[in-house]
């Protein structure tokens, strides 16, 4: 017969599975979280947070689809505002060569909340194999600007 000390867990194994699931909800919620909290103190005191806001710079090869993505973009209210940049000079490696090439830009204005889905979508959209998309944090800015920002991410 077994003795019943056998069929528990080790002692501290259970400390240490629900250990492991604070961690592991901690790291899942942490953008959210964040989110919510820099919202919350944008509100209450009127003072905008630094990194609440992002530019997301992306290149595209022509300007119409340059145009397309920018109109998607803001279809889907994952931006209010997108500056298209025509005939930007790039050289880069591709594929071990130095390439060379005319590109549009697209400077992308959103919540720093919503740049994981607008990357997300930029892999699904733009031609390239390895879209160049990357995003920078607004440090500060106009709070008339910002509130615009704002009211044009608004879903219906």
């Amino acid at each position: 017969m077994d003795r019943p000390e056998s069929r528990c867990p080790p002692p501290g194994s259970l400390r240490l599975v629900l250990t492991c699931l604070l961690i592991l909800t901690a790291v899942l919620m942490y953008p959210v979280l964040r989110t919510f909290s820099l919202w919350l103190h944008s509100s209450l005191t009127g003072i905008y947070v630094s990194g609440s806001y992002s530019i997301v710079f992306v290149n595209c090869p022509n300007e119409q689809i340059a145009r397309d993505i920018a109109r998607a973009i803001l279809d889907k209210k994952m931006a209010s505002s997108v500056n298209i940049l025509p005939k930007t000079s790039s050289l880069y490696f591709w594929k071990g060569e130095i390439e060379e090439g005319i590109e549009v830009s697209l400077l992308i204005k959103t919540k720093t909340s919503k740049v994981s889905r607008l990357f997300a979508y930029m892999r699904l959209a733009h031609p390239f194999e390895i879209p160049e998309v990357f995003s920078i944090p607004m440090d500060q800015g106009d709070a008339r600007f910002l509130r615009w920002l704002e009211e044009g991410m608004k879903e219906n």
